[in-house]
């Protein structure tokens, strides 16, 4: 037994990832050691759950793997925790296709209770039907207790929990509107001054949750048994049966730095299994280390250009290495590292990389990403990942010879950005997710 919830939210953008970052730091200052999870592909909640836990979070997505692959993760990583957080993906009904991929499934896969969020900035009693409307939409999701965002006052917060009891649903606390809850643009570079003042605005926010909010009785009303039972059909790829593992490990470069930093954390255990792996950063270092297989993940290498630039001895040993024949896989930034030249901004400054692949990246002129979950097929593998970028991608005329691979979208349509190939350089906008495939089998 041991507490175990899901933060969800009526809305998206309620709040649900400054709740729980504030749980899990105000759960940690208690002695107890904390498992963060994600539900969804995001890359950037994750990284503010680790700082916030002090413990590597985990992504869970009924989309990109089978539901037993999500359940043997939630069991894996929680196993050695005192509690397991959660935190969902959008609204808590709102999937990919109706309730598909939402939190609300994940919640019934993981058998977890919700923490429920409500936004109540412009609200008062009237969150009764809504509450209401929740708690009894479906009946396998169970609604531990609300919690309200940006309540204005004590009056406030006494309208709110009087709709909580005429609702019937227990009401844990609320978070007073505050300026410290503005978090930082999603377009941001995680250097070590980021996380420390992400880290100094953890802890007061956790301070105001612990002021409150009923820690105790969360605890308490979320107490569960541990591990989740494993639901049919069960598929035996979380078992890892498929996975070929080398007499010998090979040699594994990954970059990781402030630009190269968007990864799921069981796709770096995958590699772990297979290889020895070093890790390097092209924004500091100066060539690439011995490898049999290369790791470009993604990031904002656009925020890191002019000193990316600057390291021509990396880049040169990079591009040396795949017109040796190497294997580089290369998603999102890494895959725009290894074009010609990214720009910082509009107009601005375009710098030459490694120029591997004839693409130029520069930010888009629009304010929202570009997302969405991608497929691909190769050799009769299919694979899954997601997209997200803030940058637009423009091929260049060139006479250099690549072969470019379909990707498809949730309904089968054909994307924009296609999968490069240039002798065993691989890489796309795509981030893909591998944490059940044997990743080799992309090259065939």
């Amino acid at each position: 037994m041991k507490p175990q919830f899901l933060i969800s939210a009526v809305t998206a953008g309620s709040g649900k990832t400054i709740l729980a970052m504030g749980l899990s730091r105000a759960l940690q200052k208690r002695g107890l050691k904390i498992q963060t999870y994600k539900a969804g592909p995001d890359f950037l909640d994750p990284q503010l759950l680790s700082l916030s836990a002090g413990c590597e979070s985990v992504n869970l997505d009924t989309w990109m793997s089978s539901h037993t692959h999500v359940q043997h993760l939630y069991n894996k990583y929680g196993e050695k925790a005192d509690v397991c957080i959660t935190e969902g993906v959008a609204a808590l009904f709102d999937g990919y296709r109706r309730m598909q991929g939402s939190s609300a499934e994940m919640a019934k896969l993981l058998n977890l209770p919700i923490i429920l969020l409500i936004n109540a900035r412009m609200a008062g009693y009237s969150t009764a039907p809504i509450i209401y409307g929740f708690k009894h939409f479906c009946s396998g999701v169970r609604i531990a207790g609300v919690i309200f965002n940006q309540v204005s006052s004590a009056a406030h917060f006494m309208h709110l929990r009087e709709a909580c009891a005429d609702a019937g649903v227990d009401c844990l606390g609320y978070i007073p509107s505050s300026e410290i809850f503005k978090l930082p643009s999603k377009h941001t570079s995680w250097t070590q001054a980021t996380r420390q003042q992400m880290d100094e605005q953890v802890n007061q926010i956790a301070k105001l949750i612990e002021s409150h909010i009923d820690l105790d009785r969360i605890l308490n009303r979320c107490n569960r048994s541990f591990p989740c039972q494993y639901t049919l059909p069960y598929h035996s790829d979380a078992e890892f049966e498929d996975q070929i593992i080398p007499s010998k490990k090979i040699r594994i470069a990954i970059a990781k730095d402030s630009a190269f930093n968007f990864t799921y954390r069981e796709n770096i255990a995958r590699l772990n299994q297979i290889g020895n792996i070093t890790y390097f950063s092209p924004v500091h270092g100066h060539e690439l280390p011995e490898a049999d297989l290369v790791y470009l993940p993604g990031g904002y290498i656009e925020l890191f250009a002019r000193q990316l630039h600057r390291r021509k001895s990396m880049m040169e040993s990079i591009k040396e290495y795949a017109e040796n024949g190497g294997r580089i896989l290369a998603e999102g930034g890494g895959a725009s590292y290894l074009g010609q030249t990214p720009t910082a901004r509009e107009g601005g400054t375009a710098y030459a990389m490694c120029d591997i692949f004839p693409i130029h990246t520069t930010i888009a002129s629009l304010s929202r990403p570009r997302s969405g979950y991608r497929k691909l097929s190769i050799a009769s593998n299919e694979w899954k990942g997601y997209e997200f970028r803030y940058t637009s991608v423009i091929p260049d005329n060139s006479e250099k010879s690549f072969t470019s691979p379909i990707i498809t979208n949730l309904k089968g349509n054909e994307t924009i950005m296609p999968l490069h190939r240039y002798k065993n350089t691989i890489a796309s906008q795509t981030h893909w997710y591998w944490g059940d495939k044997d990743l080799f089998k992309l090259w065939e």
